[in-house]
């Protein structure tokens, strides 16, 4: 059996760290599947989906972090006029960012739950908001 829903979110921030772990375990549950995997996924090149313990303090040592290895004020050859887009691309660090993140996260299904660790949460990580953002949630099993 294959279960597949679509969440919206309206970001807020340029970056942004969103959990969704409930709304992961509610695609789960409505699913039916009692053993299998699930994955989230991110449609967009300038979002990620990853996983870790949600802490104020961490997910502020995540953001400077990224920040740190992909700097808004380097020469980005991206950072220019886009003749196909008929737009200037100003968004190079989004892209950059949701590539080191992932765009992805897997997890066990197991007994109709979530298979993962007591910290652990799911988070949709917004790299070039405020905007608009959709995540896949994709449940297969039996």
């Amino acid at each position: 059996m294959v279960y597949e829903e679509k969440f919206t979110l309206l970001t807020r921030e340029y970056n942004q760290y969103i959990v969704v772990t409930k709304m992961v375990e509610r695609a789960v549950r409505d699913s039916g599947v009692q053993n299998g995997m699930v994955t989230v996924i991110s449609k967009h090149t300038t979002a990620g989906v990853t996983t870790n313990e949600s802490l104020e303090c961490l997910e502020s040592d995540i953001d400077v972090f990224l920040k740190r290895l992909v700097p808004e004020d380097y020469p980005y050859s991206h950072a220019r006029m886009l003749a196909d887009y008929g737009s200037t691309a100003g968004n190079p660090t989004g892209h950059l960012k949701a590539m080191l993140v992932g765009n992805h996260a897997h997890f066990m299904v197991r007994d109709g739950e979530i298979e993962r660790g007591g910290a652990q949460e799911v988070y949709f990580c917004e790299f070039d908001g405020p905007s608009e953002r959709t995540f896949i949630v994709q449940v297969m099993g039996e």
